[in-house]
């Protein structure tokens, strides 16, 4: 029986780690790269696009539009978002939609509480025919940096950067978090 998997690929580490992390684990894998109006998406559009290929997983585009400017930090509900703008946009009638969110941060959206109640909700609205899928939610950053390390993937391609900005803005929590990491 073919397992499905839609992953929400952003183009940075995480998201490509849990891709490569499904397909090892014997799922069919898609990507699905959002853009929501954050001031980054034109580089990690590239970057998802790039990582995909490098997958060899097929890559699908939604974008969301809002007058909202959302620049770095924490954006509620944007999590939700994109898990609903999976289940709305993509072709999956059986599987998981995954999200590569990790331990170690304040976001109630990166939290096993969010995980259980969106896995819940897909799981009503589907019938029990999709869920949620969060591989790396007892992980902290740390794991799956050398996770994506020692799968050989390649961290150049990536791009983490919450401004936008190129270079990067070294500033922003992903940038100080790649800083931190060796990456």
């Amino acid at each position: 029986m073919i397992k499905n998997a839609l992953v929400l690929l952003s183009g940075g580490i995480d998201s490509t780690a849990c891709a490569w992390h499904l397909s090892n684990q014997g799922y069919h894998v898609h990507g699905l790269f959002v853009d929501y109006g954050q001031k980054a998406a034109r580089l990690e559009k590239r970057a998802a696009k790039s990582l995909s290929k490098v997958l060899g997983i097929g890559l699908d585009y939604v974008s969301v539009k809002s007058p909202a400017n959302f620049g770095a930090g924490e954006i509620a509900g944007r999590n939700a978002l994109l898990v609903f703008a999976a289940l709305m946009t993509a072709k999956l009638h059986t599987g998981v939609i995954a999200l590569a969110i990790h331990s170690g941060t304040t976001y109630y959206d990166c939290s096993t509480a969010f995980a259980k109640s969106i896995d819940r909700l897909l799981a009503e609205y589907t019938d029990g025919r999709v869920r949620l899928s969060t591989p790396f939610i007892t992980w902290e950053k740390k794991n799956i940096v050398d996770y994506y390390k020692t799968s050989h993937l390649p961290i150049y391609l990536t791009y983490s950067c919450e401004n936008g900005k190129l270079p990067t803005c070294g500033r922003c929590l992903s940038c100080r978090d790649r800083r931190i990491l060796g990456c």
